[in-house]
C-alpha cells in the first residue's frame, strides 16, 4: 500500500493498495479541550499504526517550505517528523514531493489555488468524494507517487 500524506492539523491522506484501490480523506488531529497539544502526534501515530495493519510500502508527503505563521510552521515540522520516524521504525520509505511540483502535476499551474486542487483531484479520483482541500491535496501527493513508481506491481502511471 502506498500512503500519501498533506501534513497538518486536518492532515489529508490517501492511499492506494495492490490492488489499485484507493482510500482518502482527512484526518482531524486537533487537540481537544484538556489535552496538551502532544495529543495532535499521538493521534497521528494512532492513525499510521492502524493503516499499517494492510502494510504500507512507502509514504508520500507534501514538502512545504514555507509557512505563513511560526505556529503552523511549528505543527509541520513535528508532523512531519513524527511520520518520518514512524517511516524510520517500521522501514518504509519516504518520499516529499514540493507544493510546486504536486500542484503543476494536478492541474498544470504550479501556484494552483484550493479550488482548483479540488477540482483535479475530483476528475483524477472520481469514485473519491471530495470534502476539502487536505484530501484533495493528499490525492494530488498520490498521483506524484503513483507516477514515481510505475514500476511497482499494480500501479498505473
Amino acid at each position: 500500500m502506498i500512503l500519501a500524506i498533506d501534513p497538518g492539523t486536518h492532515c489529508g491522506w490517501a492511499v492506494m493498495r495492490d490492488d489499485d484501490s484507493v482510500d482518502s480523506g482527512t484526518w482531524d488531529l486537533t487537540p481537544r479541550k484538556h489535552e496538551s497539544a502532544g495529543m495532535r502526534y499521538v493521534r497521528l501515530v494512532r492513525h499510521l499504526d492502524a493503516l499499517n495493519d494492510e502494510s504500507v510500502e512507502c509514504i508520500c508527503y507534501e514538502l512545504v517550505s514555507r509557512h505563513a505563521g511560526t505556529t503552523a510552521a511549528h505543527v509541520y515540522g513535528a508532523i512531519v517528523g513524527h511520520l518520518q520516524s514512524w517511516a524510520a521504525q517500521h522501514n518504509t520509505p519516504l518520499a516529499a514531493y514540493p507544493v510546486t511540483v504536486i500542484k503543476k502535476h494536478a492541474t498544470g499551474k504550479g501556484n494552483a489555488d484550493k479550488a482548483a486542487m479540488i477540482e483535479a483531484a475530483r476528475r483524477q479520483w472520481p469514485s473519491q468524494t471530495i470534502l476539502d482541500d487536505n484530501q484533495a491535496d493528499a490525492l494530488a501527493v498520490l498521483g506524484c507517487c503513483v507516477e514515481a513508481l510505475p514500476a511497482r506491481k499494480g500501479l498505473r502511471s
